[in-house]
């Protein structure tokens, strides 16, 4: 997969000095006023993590300026002092922060990091994809509103890229970079998770130069491959079974083993 980020990401403090712009999360010159239980805080992420229950960033109805301290309309300027609450704001989602080339997804339902020309909504994925995905991706209904199969939180609404596999499903990019210290098949369907290709015939010279044992020479195995899904009958080898379909060697034993009969 290409380097760039696959997915649009989404672009998105209790007792906050006056003057103190912004958060870890966001550069904004308001805080918040939570529908949910009138507390001030620079953000949804930062009420989150500090309340028993979440912000509904899309019930927020009042914003409180942190050079003035006036309470007013959720706006992106300060009625009484011309503050700038952010160079972004969104009045679907509420969303104040530094210009990052965001926009508003009507599909999605949230904000993501564009430029929106640079992605375009795939309805059956329900998601935000580069543009170079267009036609080139395996599509799985609602994808994105499943959890990340690896750290089991949400990627729909996280603010960290999601890389999209080969299988089509997704995953964070941190984790998917973790994954493959450790493995290179996706978790859910043990599909390869990147393009394999060189590594196979890197193995079929090990294997070539690997001869099993007399007594194993003419042993197959019934594989099924990960990659491709089908069934073939192969040579048992110790370092891979290689499918006869597709030529990986991302395969599993299906069935028993057995010999030609001058072996038996």
């Amino acid at each position: 997969m290409e380097e760039m980020a696959a997915t649009a990401r989404e672009d998105g403090a209790s007792g906050q000095e006056r003057g103190q712009r912004g958060c870890e999360h966001y550069d904004r010159g308001c805080l918040l006023k939570a529908p949910c239980c009138d507390k001030l805080y620079t953000c949804r992420l930062c009420h989150d993590n500090n309340e028993d229950h979440q912000l509904d960033r899309f019930k927020v109805k009042e914003v409180q300026c942190i050079n003035c301290e006036k309470i007013q309309h959720a706006q992106q300027t300060c009625e009484e002092c011309s503050t700038l609450f952010g160079e972004y704001y969104c009045d679907i989602c509420h969303l104040f922060d530094k210009d990052k080339k965001q926009y508003h997804c009507e599909n999605c339902g949230i904000c993501r990091i564009g430029p929106k020309e640079d992605f375009f909504h795939c309805l059956k994925c329900n998601l935000c994809l580069a543009m170079n995905l267009q036609g080139r991706h395996k599509c799985i209904e609602n994808v994105s509103r499943q959890n990340c199969p690896i750290c089991l939180e949400d990627i729909h609404t996280s603010r960290v890229v999601a890389h999209v596999l080969p299988c089509g499903h997704l995953l964070h990019r941190t984790c998917y970079e973790e994954m493959l210290k450790e493995g290179y098949r996706c978790p859910l369907c043990m599909h390869s998770a990147f393009d394999m290709t060189r590594y196979w015939r890197q193995l079929d010279a090990e294997v070539a130069q690997t001869p099993m044992p007399s007594e194993y020479q003419n042993m197959t195995v019934d594989i099924l491959c990960n990659d491709c899904n089908g069934r073939s009958t192969v040579q048992y080898h110790i370092l891979g079974m290689k499918c006869k379909i597709c030529e990986s060697y991302n395969t599993a034993q299906a069935g028993g083993c057995s010999f030609s009969l001058d072996q038996q």
